[in-house]
């Protein structure tokens, strides 16, 4: 039997009801989603449905023996929230709707969530992807960011918020989509190779400096 928090399932501040947040690549959802999430939610009383930081849509107060049968009801699988693990890829518009993007972000982002989403690393890792310098899914502060601009992608590293924020450093620039795909798949092995068990990539950079990182591209 799986353990609640196999099960995406968190403990909420009343210690007695849990929060579920399914995987929503990216945040992107169609009307038939949203219908089923509100009438799951309804069915088993839930306390709210709370948009999270990670685009994902939250079930809170849920009921532990409802936990099962609400997973069963929706189809989907939990989104990755805890542990040391790569979370949902963060994702803009990018040049699929908005004016202002200058790359594809919701393509590369989709891609990278496809391939990284729960992957299991030395410590907790987020990925964001944005259109334009304007950054609005904030990949500056992420541990691995993609900045779309005119003449293709800029990659940055190291970046995360909490309680000791920093902002990442920048890689390298002017990358195609299969350029950026395979950089993040050059630094994410080599964070493997070099972190401790726990520490986020901007530590590890840090501790062993970038030249392991340019060295690999």
């Amino acid at each position: 039997m799986l353990k609640l928090g196999e099960k995406g399932a968190i403990l909420q501040r009343d210690k007695e009801t849990y929060a579920i947040a399914p995987h929503i690549p990216c945040g992107v959802v169609t009307p038939g989603l949203l219908r089923k999430l509100a009438d799951v939610a309804e069915k088993y009383k839930a306390q709210a449905l709370k948009i999270t930081g990670a685009t994902r849509i939250a079930i809170v107060g849920l009921k532990e023996e409802d936990i099962d049968k609400v997973w069963e009801e929706l189809s989907l699988s939990p989104g990755a929230a805890v542990g040391l693990c790569v979370r949902s890829i963060r994702a803009c518009p990018g040049t699929a709707f908005c004016k202002l993007g200058q790359q594809d972000a919701l393509s590369v982002g989709l891609k990278l969530d496809e391939t990284y989403h729960g992957m299991q690393l030395p410590g907790k890792f987020k990925m964001a992807v944005s259109g334009c310098p304007l950054s609005c899914a904030e990949s500056w502060v992420r541990d691995v960011g993609l900045v779309g601009k005119k003449d293709g992608w800029m990659v940055t590293v190291g970046g995360n918020v909490g309680a000791n924020p920093r902002i990442g450093k920048e890689l390298v620039s002017g990358l195609d989509d299969d350029g950026a795909l395979s950089t993040v798949e050059k630094v994410v092995q080599v964070y493997r190779e070099n972190a401790k068990k726990g520490e986020r990539l901007g530590k590890t950079i840090e501790r062993v400096g970038i030249g392991p990182f340019e060295k690999a591209l």
